[in-house]
Parts: structure tokens; C-alpha cells; sequence
């Protein structure tokens, strides 16, 4: 599935631009430390890298869900097609065409998974025929939401919840889906499975995707560009296929090294210094 699934080059113009950004949490947590990154139109962009690094706090600063955490960009500008949004109202932002996935797989669990899409098509005014058109779109990428649609969503599986969540978000016709940890908790059947969409999407829809993603090795073969984030900070960007093959890219994220793969408890050794934190 690998060599079907692997992303083609994005050239699109930039979409998304995210410069120099600080966030701080209840005043005086310092999260995020100068954060730049841009995603291009049609692209898809990954942010990577462990717990705690920063890469679901920089999705919700661009989404402007920062406030209900006590959280705040205090420096930096975030440009959405050249218009600055970092103050923008959420749902603002939504019609925009910027939507984000949340991390978790969230459902209204007591809704049945075509209930579940159709929330997400609650804002648009362009008529139920266009909503059901969009919604048989979303069952075409997703047949097992098809077969599922009368089922109520908190008793569906875990890979089965993560698709309806992408699919709510693809009923609000986004132009930019931020997608957080879509592999979590999801066995490599079905992180596959979902990523091949996320690819499908880009490419014969025209969505641009950012997502924040632990599995760098998974992330790195469908994405165009990434971007490293660790203790806030990004210390290394470049294309996903010369991150795939960067000597420090493989020993601390995808667990080799020119010995051949690593065991967990070397690769927390850091054998190989990390050049970004002298």
C-alpha cells in the first residue's frame, strides 16, 4: 500500500502562514517559542514530534481555541489567504474555509453517525440538496460510515468514530482541515486506511491538510512538507522525503540508525546528539 498511498509533491501557493508565534497558558506558561510554519494550497504538511511538544496547542491557536484553556498568542501573526486571524471568532474561521479535527475522535456519542455528519453541515445556507450531495461524498470516501450511518456513534469502533469526525468536518466544505493525532489509539490497519483518504481528499478534492501527527514514519510517507517540533520549538523542517532520509530524523523519530532499527530504550539514549539543543 505504501508505494499506491505515497504523496505527490505540492506546489501550491501559500495558504496558511504562521510566523513566529508565542503562546503562553494563564499568563506565564511559556507553550510555543517563535513557531513559523506555512501550508500551501492542495498540500498536505505535517507537524511532528512527541507528547507535549507543542503540535496540538499550535492547531488551536490557528483555530483560535486557545481562550477556553486560558491560553493566548502573545507575539507572531497567523495569516489565512493574507488575511490576519489570529483574533478571529472560531466559527469566523470555519466559514472561511479552516476547520480542525479535533484530537480524540469526538463524537456526540449519542447520535447516530449520519446525525453526526449532518451537524457539521449546520452552518451552510446552500440548500439540502447540495448538503445531500456532500454527504454521499463523504459516504463514497467512507463506505463503512455508510453501512454504520443508522448506528449510534458511542457504540461504533474507534477507527470508525476518527472517520465520522473527518467526515463531519468535510460537511462543512473546508478548504483547510487542521487534523490533531489522527493515528492515535487506531490499529496500522486502520491508520493506513485513514490516511489514504486524507490523501484521496488532497488530491481529488483539493483540501489542504495540516496535521499533528506522533507517527512520524506513517505521516512522512503521505505528507509533502514537514515541520519538528520539540519543548515548543521548530528545530527541523524540509520535504517529507529528505526528512524520511535525514540521518537525525531516523535515529530519535522513525527508531534507525545506519546500524538498522533500534530498540526504544537506545533511541532514548540519544547515542546520536541533538545538534538543535547545544
Amino acid at each position: 500500500m505504501e508505494g499506491r498511498c505515497s504523496a505527490r509533491a505540492a506546489t501550491g501557493k501559500p495558504l496558511l502562514e504562521v510566523n513566529n508565534i508565542e503562546v503562553i497558558y494563564n499568563h506565564v506558561i511559556l507553550v510555543l517559542r517563535g513557531v513559523s510554519l506555512t501550508v500551501p494550497m492542495g498540500g498536505i504538511t505535517a507537524l511532528l514530534g512527541g507528547n507535549g511538544a507543542g503540535k496540538t496547542t499550535t492547531l488551536k491557536a490557528i483555530s483560535n481555541l486557545l481562550r477556553s484553556e486560558r491560553g493566548e498568542v502573545t507575539k507572531g501573526t497567523i495569516a489565512y489567504r493574507g488575511k490576519n486571524v489570529a483574533h478571529s471568532d472560531p466559527t469566523e474561521l470555519v466559514k472561511s474555509g479552516v476547520i480542525q479535527v479535533m484530537e480524540g475522535r469526538h463524537c456526540f456519542e449519542h447520535l447516530t453517525i449520519e446525525e453526526n455528519l449532518l451537524t457539521g453541515a449546520y452552518s451552510r445556507r446552500d440548500g439540502r440538496s447540495a448538503i445531500t450531495r456532500d454527504l454521499d461524498m463523504v459516504y463514497g470516501y467512507f463506505p463503512r460510515l455508510y453501512e454504520r450511518r443508522k448506528s449510534q456513534a458511542g457504540y461504533t469502533s474507534g477507527g470508525e468514530q476518527q472517520m465520522a469526525a473527518i467526515g463531519r468536518a468535510l460537511m462543512s466544505r473546508p478548504e483547510t482541515v487542521l487534523l490533531d493525532e489522527p493515528s492515535m489509539g487506531l490499529a496500522p490497519r486502520i491508520v493506513e486506511e485513514i490516511f489514504c483518504i486524507v490523501k484521496s481528499l488532497n488530491e481529488k478534492e483539493g483540501v489542504s491538510f495540516l496535521l499533528a501527527e506522533q507517527n512520524t514514519n506513517v505521516a512522512l510517507r503521505f505528507a509533502h512538507y514537514g515541520y519538528i517540533l520539540e519543548a515548543g520549538r521548530v528545530v527541523m523542517d524540509g520535504p517529507a522525503e529528505e526528512l524520511r532520509e535525514n540521518p537525525d530524523v531516523k535515529e530519535f523519530y522513525l527508531g534507525l540508525s545506519e546500524e538498522g532499527r533500534k530498540s526504544y530504550r537506545d533511541v532514548r539514549s540519544y547515542r546520536r546528539r541533538k545538534r538543535w539543543l547545544s
